[in-house]
């Protein structure tokens, strides 16, 4: 009879102890992503990689180029990177410069062996993705061949030569000066999602993924005919807006700078299209914008494609074709 109590009493005491054993476990929660835009803009800032930073010095002109090549001083020499396609690279190109793509753009980098190096494309505008990348990643005086190969010889300079125009004037999408700008209103900052906490991996992340969606340009058709359907950011002086005019409801927010918060005026929600005179400046600028967690546009060939009779400089010429030779 005893016996039976004790294996009775066992039997009750086994759900209260299998009930304890479980409450007394540490309940692990895997790791969550956390937003890491504030560390990521903090170490841009700190480490003088500020958007202002990326846009000084980061163009170079043709006749620069080719002096530098030619002379007589080997150690000042360019490295050149030729991001066109594979066929027209080899259809004629720098003597000096080497194919490779935008996206493999930071190891094609890795052979510089110390030199500065020049981006060449077509027009200057898909270099000014692969200029943002390498100074963001240690090549700091990485510049942009001014209008791509569409300053080297006539044979490449189909780019440019075919792509200005006046898509804007008389359309019903571009304002007359002086303009009527949209007021400036403050915005939540893009969110960043990370379990890295490491702001230098971030970036380097950030970079990779840029480079993965390669060139974001859009056309000015696609903006002139819906204007409504972007957050528009005309990146030029407010004189100039005053003297040509802008394409409706555009901002001017410059220099965009990380440090002053003129970043918070764009919207993170919205598609933000930034436009300049050619479309190399808004290159860099959507590049990096994109890098920051932005869905960023650059408007291609910029205002020479939607106001080029009116302009009376920064325009694109025969007179930036220089003749030099290609090599095949």
């Amino acid at each position: 009879m005893k016996i039976l109590s004790k294996i009775l009493w066992a039997l009750l005491l086994l759900p209260a102890l299998f009930l304890t054993s479980c409450s007394d476990k540490e309940v692990i929660n895997d790791p969550v992503a956390q937003d890491r835009f504030d560390i990521l803009k903090t170490y841009l800032i700190d480490n003088n990689m500020d958007l202002s930073v990326i846009l000084t010095d980061w163009i170079t002109t043709a006749e620069n180029v080719y002096t530098i090549m030619t002379d007589a001083d080997a150690t000042n020499d360019y490295y050149i990177i030729d991001i066109r396609s594979e066929d027209d690279y080899n259809n004629g190109h720098i003597e000096w410069a080497v194919n490779a793509t935008l996206g493999g753009i930071l190891s094609a980098a890795q052979n510089a062996d110390g030199k500065p190096i020049i981006i060449a494309c077509y027009s200057g505008q898909g270099a000014g993705h692969a200029v943002t990348a390498l100074r963001l990643s240690g090549f700091e005086d990485a510049k942009v061949l001014k209008w791509g190969m569409s300053s080297w010889n006539e044979a490449t300079a189909g780019s440019w030569l075919n792509n200005t125009g006046d898509a804007a004037i008389g359309n019903a999408s571009w304002e007359a000066p002086p303009g009527n700008l949209q007021a400036n209103t403050a915005h939540d900052a893009p969110v960043i999602e990370y379990l890295e906490e490491d702001p230098a991996v971030i970036l380097s992340e950030q970079v990779a993924k840029m480079l993965e969606g390669g060139f974001s340009g859009i056309t000015n058709e696609s903006v002139l005919g819906t204007p409504a359907n972007y957050f528009i950011n005309n990146f030029w002086a407010i004189g100039d807006i005053e003297h040509y005019g802008h394409i409706s409801s555009a901002y001017q927010v410059k220099p965009l700078t990380l440090a002053d918060g003129e970043y918070a005026y764009l919207d993170p929600e919205g598609k933000v299209v930034t436009y300049c005179w050619t479309g190399q400046t808004s290159s860099i600028v959507t590049a990096y914008l994109t890098v920051l967690g932005y869905e960023a546009y650059s408007l291609m060939f910029g205002t020479n494609g939607m106001i080029y009779s009116t302009l009376e400089s920064h325009k694109y010429s025969t007179s930036q074709i220089m003749g030099y030779p290609l090599a095949q």
